[in-house]
């Protein structure tokens, strides 16, 4: 089976640290989402062929943090230069496409059942989860044997409450190219862009049978706020390591993520607090925050913050946003 990872977005939610990374490699509980997305694929009862990344925008970052993560699935990397869809973003890997397929985007942190996906007899399945209100999402509208009829983007009422969460099984993709070509030859767009639900739409509309899967856990990572909730979520499941954190006179509140090599002193850390690697944290209370790697943290308190990669933050309490290599000294203030 080949699995397509498309993350060849702005991220522009999630700025400023998409400014300088890719938004997949927004660290979340101690690894990027994207880690957490490929971790995964061990649920699957099949071989992975192949992973085909869509990059874009800093590309190449993707490619180094893959080829130093340790995953032992073999990579391709396809670029996306026009953002012109998801759709296109699969139609570009094309020539490497052949046979069953996993479509994962990398918005959301998930937990499903990724089994027997081959074996269902079905043309493709759509993870799904019901939600209360289901206008700011694309659903699935199924009949009463649970076949996909159609798909709605934003839909302006609440009968179908089943949100797709962006996670697609396709067990021919040569019949999904098929569709796709045949949308954009038509030039059927959905916001001007080329959408998969367009696609799978079309397929249906030939005769192939979709059905769904509910997902149990559905975390979205596309802004600050989402993040930080997919923070709390992973810490609470699995990613804790307060009871033996490395730290030096201080008090740890669990849940928390504090990596083997960041510095923690005469400091109060949680609960929901991840430290990346190689951090360091002097005289500080924090919560509900992320510290990406590298940053430096001295004399100040935070919570619902994020501090980018290699940042700078010295003094008061706040509620920060901090992009990569920046620096926030509010004690220099303080001397003035």
């Amino acid at each position: 089976m080949k699995v397509v990872i498309p993350l060849a977005g702005f991220g522009k939610r999630m700025r400023p640290h998409t400014w300088s990374k890719p938004k997949p490699l927004v660290n979340v509980a101690g690894k990027p989402v994207l880690g957490h997305i490929l971790d995964k694929l061990a649920h699957l009862d099949v071989n992975v062929d192949e992973l085909i990344f869509i990059v874009g925008w800093l590309g190449e970052q993707i490619e180094a943090y893959y080829q130093t993560s340790g995953y032992p699935y073999p990579a391709r990397y396809v670029e996306q230069k026009e953002l012109l869809g998801q759709a296109h973003a699969i139609w570009l890997a094309r020539e490497y496409l052949t046979g069953p397929m996993l479509i994962i985007f990398v918005d959301t942190v998930f937990e499903a059942d990724l089994k027997g996906l081959e074996a269902s007899g079905l043309d493709g399945i759509l993870y799904v989860k019901e939600v209360e209100d289901p206008r700011r999402f694309g659903v699935a509208v199924t009949d009463r044997n649970g076949l996909v009829q159609c798909l709605i983007e934003k839909p302006e009422t609440f009968e179908n409450r089943l949100a797709v969460v962006g996670v697609y099984y396709i067990h021919d993709s040569t019949w999904l190219l098929r569709a796709i070509e045949e949308l954009m030859a038509r030039g059927i767009q959905t916001k001007g862009e080329y959408y998969l639900a367009d696609a799978f739409t079309l397929m249906i509309q030939q005769g192939a049978r979709f059905g769904t899967r509910e997902v149990w856990v559905w975390e979205d990572c596309g802004t600050p706020q989402d993040v930080l909730k997919t923070n709390r979520y992973l810490l609470e499941h699995g990613q804790d390591n307060g009871p033996v954190a490395p730290v030096v006179n201080s008090v740890v509140i669990p849940p928390v993520y504090i990596a083997p090599s960041a510095r923690v002193e005469h400091s109060i850390i949680g609960p929901y607090v991840t430290i990346a690697e190689n951090s360091v944290v002097l005289r500080s209370i924090i919560r509900d925050s992320i510290i990406d790697e590298g940053a430096y943290i001295d004399d100040t308190m935070l919570d619902r913050s994020l501090i980018g990669k290699d940042a700078v933050v010295r003094g008061r309490y706040r509620v920060l946003n901090v992009g990569d290599s920046s620096q926030v000294d509010f004690a220099r203030e303080d001397e003035a």
